[in-house]
């Protein structure tokens, strides 16, 4: 039985009943029978039983002899038993004998087992196409004609393609062996003829269950090897493989009515003219323009039509700078005018800030889809030159808008991601991206990535930029589809985006559409591309364009007559020549026009803030000790937490009672007063849930049942707005970006994205070097996302000491030399600055500026240098009376001891900030130098509290001026304090420095070294004769 069960198995993947009944069910069942139902020169006894329609119920009958041989017919008994003999299954077959004949005669069948030479033979052969049709399926995009220049990147196969009814084996030889690893299954060219079952794993048939072998092969050209490679069968699910393998083996599947070709017809006039149109009022200047892919805008329409028919009424887009303007145009229905005003040299900006190109700008509109007749978002946000970077900014910006709608299915809001082929193999965000695609926290429940394959990269060929055969396989990682398509065959392109759309509507899973095209000029305008690819741009001279190839087949199919096709493009040349007449009358450009993401009823209508006051951020003591109770509980019966939590609980409720709190407890605080107020909170980072520290906990797991859980933020109060916390994957530029991205979407939330270490943000400089340091300056853009950055030095080395606040601090944009004259100092001056930078040195001060970043009547980003082992110092408490109604954030916190009482005798005034404070109260004390010298707190480094550290300068005339940090004097926060700190006493005295030596690394791995480096910056800072001999 061993033989039959084999072969069972190896047929099993294909029987019907793992097949997907919504699909199946549009096929015709296979007769279960064994009689003979094809036509082969071979004796009826030769006709194989084990094929992929009947195996299901062999194998079923089988099972049924295992229990009971008299269950079965008698024919059935006696095949089994010979299987189990050892004969071959096409052997222990006997044929059941006429009805005449009797019982008796019937027992002795079987051993009259006579061998059948065929039956191995026709089961090969069935075996043999059915791996045939499996190689189509998996290696058919290897040999399809994808490329529109016929000088193919993906290098698998020179042999041509070619199909027709009559199928030659002779010329399909070569071509099979590539896609069959050395063969054709042993079938030749008498077997063409013959008619075989096709499996449940292919619809090549249609509504036929076996075809010749010659027109399936016909049928398997068709669906894989023409102008579609489609790449799916690495995916593990058999449901989404079938349904793929429908929509596109199904004969006849990808027809057009002319109505949907004449509208495709109009998509590429507009698409083609308003590229030509620029080219010929700008021709100097840089646009990186469409030419060589203008299928891309039917691509995209056709994408968020079918979208919107399935119900999608908002698409959040990314793309890159190539074909932004005709998108903007043509997709999303911007102004021509405000297009082509941008090209004006003379335009004045309107707006505070830098601006940016047009071709990095974004959009925000709301239409009606003409086809759908359905209200549609479109929005496509800004991005930098940095190819990809906007990638996790859209996937935020989505997430953010599917949970402010309850969407949590994505079935209304969606992403549709552009890319160019270099990048999208070369950048690393693309694969963070993708691995944020089914994560609970981040799923936006499919994306469809459009990617723009030039074939090309500026100079670079595609040989010198990736070691992949595709630029898109990237993509299987996450078992996304992958379509490539010849964007020379505009219908070919918009099936496959129907399909696309089509699977993120059915799976919610991400899908590629890889159109492969040309980059018709160089990588911008005035770039020449001969230089480094002249046998691919002589080609590309010779390549006529896409829509003068589409608008004379529909004239040759009799769809458009000549004249209605140059109709159609007057009409749209017609309507560029009114827009850039229009344009000549604009003389101001408004940046905000082009904002990505409104904010409606939060600023005033020309988009100011509607007061320039901040209220207390004080909060009143019952919601203090309330909030404090439940951070200190489990709020969910029968929950067995851990022994060591259960101490951590306790030691919060003693600091409730004594009315105190440490850093955990005055975060709680913050984020619980907020989500009372309908603020809602997300927290994302590695391991925020626990915290790095253990500090954190705010998800509590039961120690007894796997997967429960328990978040106390969200049992605070009954209509109290959601608090999402989630440990992200290990990736800092995809989850900042994203978290970016989720903040762009509402100021009333509050976004934080928590570094594991300090340093670890350095492998997200891209996203805070590119949107949020400059993205208001740019984009005219607000954002009010906190980053939560460990720092401190503590001896655990170079790598997780520094956050490296030189950086953030050397990009705020406030003027070291100029003391601000403003009204409303505090606010106006936050108002004024492009981020906020703190390091506070209490809990109470970590309390007020996480709720003034709220309560404030705008958004700028907030970095907070946070501690470590001030998370368990016993000093670093606070008491409830600095949090209560009144109470506001501090930007500097003064001396308050004996110095204070008497500053005409203190000697020397340390300013400083963070944690190195608590080490020089304490070496302060140990020297009994309360009196001499005076420690002043800097809380906010910036915007710079010039007007409070003046008044603290003039406290104490005859003191030194000393900025002490525990940091390197080339890192850390001298090189931006100083100049600043001079400026507020008007250059009167010197500010020296007490801290580390210049370094090259930010700490020392040395434990020793560390310490004896503390004791020196200790001993500068207190010797007062240190700066004797330099003054």
């Amino acid at each position: 039985m061993l033989n039959l069960r084999t072969c069972a198995a190896k047929l099993r993947p294909l029987t019907a009943s793992q097949t997907v009944k919504t699909i199946s069910q549009h096929r015709p069942a296979a007769p279960r029978t064994f009689q003979q139902i094809r036509c082969y020169s071979a004796p009826v006894a030769a006709e194989p039983f084990l094929s992929g329609t009947s195996s299901n119920y062999v194998e079923e009958m089988y099972y049924a002899w295992l229990e009971n041989p008299k269950s079965v017919h008698k024919s059935w008994d006696i095949f089994f038993r010979n299987a189990n003999a050892g004969a071959a299954p096409g052997t222990a077959y006997q044929s059941p004998p006429p009805l005449s004949t009797s019982l008796s005669t019937l027992s002795q069948a079987q051993f009259l087992v006579q061998a059948q030479p065929n039956v191995d033979k026709l089961v090969e052969d069935h075996l043999a196409v059915q791996s045939l049709i499996r190689a189509y399926q998996v290696r058919g995009h290897h040999i399809a004609k994808l490329d529109p220049l016929g000088i193919s990147c993906v290098n698998f196969d020179d042999a041509p393609v070619t199909v027709s009814p009559n199928v030659d084996l002779a010329v399909f030889k070569e071509r099979l062996r590539v896609l069959t690893v050395g063969g054709f299954y042993g079938l030749d060219e008498s077997d063409l003829d013959k008619v075989f079952h096709l499996p449940t794993t292919t619809f090549i048939g249609g509504n036929e269950s076996a075809l010749p072998l010659r027109e399936i092969i016909r049928r398997l050209e068709m669906a894989y090897c023409q102008h579609i490679g489609v790449e799916f069968m690495f995916i593990n699910d058999l449901e989404q493989c079938q349904w793929i393998r429908q929509k596109f083996e199904t004969p006849g599947i990808m027809q057009f009515t002319n109505e949907e070709k004449r509208t495709l017809l109009a998509r590429l006039v507009r698409s083609t003219r308003f590229e030509e149109f620029l080219h010929r009022k700008w021709s100097s200047e840089k646009r990186f323009g469409l030419e060589g892919c203008e299928v891309l805008i039917p691509a995209l329409k056709t994408i968020i039509d079918k979208s919107s028919e399935k119900g999608v009424d908002y698409v959040i887009m990314g793309m890159p700078h190539r074909g932004r303007l005709n998108v903007l145009a043509n997709v999303i229905r911007k102004e021509l005018e405000q297009i082509f005003c941008q090209f004006d040299s003379k335009l004045e900006a309107a707006d505070e800030g830098s601006g940016d190109v047009k071709y990095h700008l974004g959009m925000y509109h709301r239409r009606i889809n003409r086809v759908t007749d359905r209200n549609i978002t479109l929005s496509l946000v800004a991005n930098p030159s940095h190819l990809e970077a906007a990638d996790p900014v859209v996937q935020g910006k989505t997430k953010a808008e599917q949970f402010y709608c309850g969407d949590t299915e994505g079935k209304k809001v969606m992403s549709i991601l552009l890319h160019g082929d270099a990048a999208f193999a070369g950048q690393g965000i693309v694969y963070e991206t993708f691995h944020l695609s089914d994560l609970p926290s981040y799923t936006t429940h499919g994306t469809v990535h459009v990617v723009v394959n030039n074939q090309i990269g500026f100079t670079t060929d595609p040989r010198m930029a990736r070691s992949s055969p595709y630029p898109t396989d990237v993509a299987r990682v996450v078992n996304a589809p992958i379509f490539h398509v010849n964007a020379d065959d505009p219908e070919a392109v918009v099936y496959v985006c129907n399909v696309a759309a089509e699977w993120r509507s059915t799976f919610h899973k991400d899908v590629v559409v890889d159109l492969v095209c040309y980059r018709r000029n160089g990588h911008n305008e005035m770039d020449e591309p001969m230089f480094t690819q002249p046998l691919m741009y002589k080609q590309i001279r010779k390549q006529k364009p896409v829509l003068q190839k589409y608008a004379e087949l529909l004239i040759s199919q009799g769809v458009v007559n000549q004249l209605e096709y140059e109709e159609e493009i007057a009409k749209y040349d017609k309507i560029c020549e009114e827009a850039h007449a229009r344009s000549k009358d604009e003389k101001i450009l408004h940046i905000k026009h082009w904002l990505d993401s409104p904010w409606p009823g939060f600023f005033t209508l020309d988009g100011q803030p509607r007061s320039m006051t901040c209220p207390s951020t004080g909060l009143n003591e019952e919601d203090l000790t309330h909030i404090g109770q439940v951070a200190s509980s489990v709020p969910v019966e029968d929950f067995t937490i851990h022994g060591g939590l259960s101490r951590i609980l306790k030691t919060r409720g003693e600091m409730v009672k004594n009315r105190s709190v440490d850093w955990a407890l005055a975060e709680y605080m913050a984020f619980g007063s907020l989500l009372k107020e309908g603020i809602h909170i997300r927290l994302s980072g590695q391991d925020v849930e626990r915290g790095t520290f253990s500090h954190r906990h705010h998800v509590l797991h039961d120690q007894n049942v796997d997967k429960r859980t328990c978040i106390p933020m969200n049992h605070l109060w009954p209509n109290q707005a959601p608090y999402t916390v989630c440990n992200s994957s290990l990736s800092e530029y995809g989850v900042l970006g994203f978290e970016l991205g989720f903040a762009m979407a509402s100021p009333n939330a509050l976004v934080l994205w928590e570094a594991q270490f300090g340093d670890f943000h350095n492998t997200a400089q891209c996203i805070i070097d590119q949107f949020i340091c400059p993205g208001q300056a740019k984009w005219v853009r607000q954002n009010g996302i906190v980053l939560l950055l460990p720092h401190g030095m503590e001896g655990m080395g170079p790598e997780h000491s520094s956050a490296r606040p030189e950086r953030f601090l050397q990009m705020c944009n406030d003027d070291p030399d100029v003391f601000p004259k403003l009204d409303d100092f505090d606010v106006r001056q936050l108002y004024d600055c492009n981020w906020i930078v703190v390091n506070c040195s209490t809990p109470a001060n970590f309390f007020h500026v996480l709720r003034r970043q709220i309560l404030l009547p705008f958004r700028k980003p907030l970095i907070i240098f946070t501690p470590k082992s001030l998370l368990r110092h016993p000093e670093a408490r606070s008491s409830f009376d600095d949090m209560l109604p009144g109470t506001h954030f501090l930007r500097i916190i003064p001396d308050g001891g004996p110095a204070a009482q008497s500053p005409e005798q203190v000697k020397r005034v340390l300013f400083c900030t963070g944690k190195v404070y608590y080490d020089l109260t304490r070496e302060r004390k140990a020297r009994q130098m309360e009196a001499d010298v005076a420690i002043t707190r800097v809380e906010q480094l910036s915007p710079f509290p010039f007007d409070l550290l003046q008044r603290e300068a003039q406290k104490y005339p005859a003191a030194e001026l000393v900025w002490c940090q525990e940091e390197h004097k080339n890192q850390g926060y001298y090189d931006y304090v100083k100049p600043r700190l001079r400026t507020t006493i008007n250059r009167a005295k010197p500010v020296w420095y007490a801290g580390r030596e210049p370094a090259a690394a930010p700490a020392t791995g040395n434990k020793k070294t560390h310490l004896t480096e503390l004791q020196r910056l200790l001993d500068t800072a207190f010797d007062l004769d240190a700066f004797k001999d330099l003054a």
